[in-house]
């Protein structure tokens, strides 16, 4: 099968297969770009975690040297908002600010993979349609002889193989990255509540307490 053949099969199918390629160029950059990236910031995010879960409390120090730690991740707002504002008596809804405007940044991009997963077999499903035309209107102008359908057929079924393999190939990627995603928002969600028990004087304050433990009760 040369180019020429692969060319003719495409233009057969209506150039779908090369809408195709260019779906599997813009999935295959999502899945590198974005994935890699979701992925590290998982493993980051993971370890700062961990580290912050050793602290009884956070010093100075401590958050200047998480703050740096963290920088590059969906973390990084948190530790900003909590250096800044640690002594702001509404610092709980303050870093759950930060967190719902962190979001969008973490799954951005995801919306392309899914489309691609979404139009593939759509795209496959209309380039078979466009190639079964093709081969019908070629036994209507050879009187009957169904020589020429068959094959013409074959190759109209390669635009549907085509977009279900990329939808299936590209899923599995796709779940992935979703998965990560929510590790994150997770991570996000346990270091905020990790830097409200390690606030300064927080075990000193029985009124605190009680109001985080109804909290506690609550959720």
């Amino acid at each position: 099968m040369d180019f020429s053949h692969l060319n003719q099969m495409a233009l057969g199918s209506g150039g779908t297969l090369y809408l195709m390629a260019v779906l599997v160029f813009v999935g295959l950059t999502v899945i590198i770009d974005r994935g890699l990236r979701i992925r590290r910031n998982v493993r980051r995010g993971a370890q700062l975690v961990h580290d912050l879960s050793t602290l009884p409390t956070l010093g100075q120090s401590d958050v200047e040297r998480l703050r740096e730690q963290a920088t590059g991740l969906p973390l990084a707002r948190l530790f900003d908002v909590y250096a800044v504002r640690h002594t702001a008596p509404n610092l709980d809804e303050l870093l759950e600010e930060a967190i719902y405007m962190e979001i969008p940044q973490v799954d951005r991009g995801l919306w392309l993979l899914d489309t691609v997963i979404t139009v593939a077999p759509l795209l496959g499903l209309f380039g078979t349609i466009i190639g079964m035309f093709n081969a019908f209107g070629v036994l209507g102008q050879n009187g009957g002889d169904t020589s020429g359908v068959t094959a013409g057929v074959a190759e109209a079924l390669v635009a549907t193989a085509c977009g279900l393999a990329i939808a299936m190939s590209h899923l599995w990627f796709f779940n992935g990255m979703n998965d990560a995603v929510r590790q994150i928002v997770h991570q996000m969600e346990t270091v905020k509540r990790q830097l409200l028990n390690r606030l300064p004087g927080v075990h000193k304050n029985p009124e605190h307490n009680g109001l985080r433990a109804k909290e506690r009760v609550m959720a």
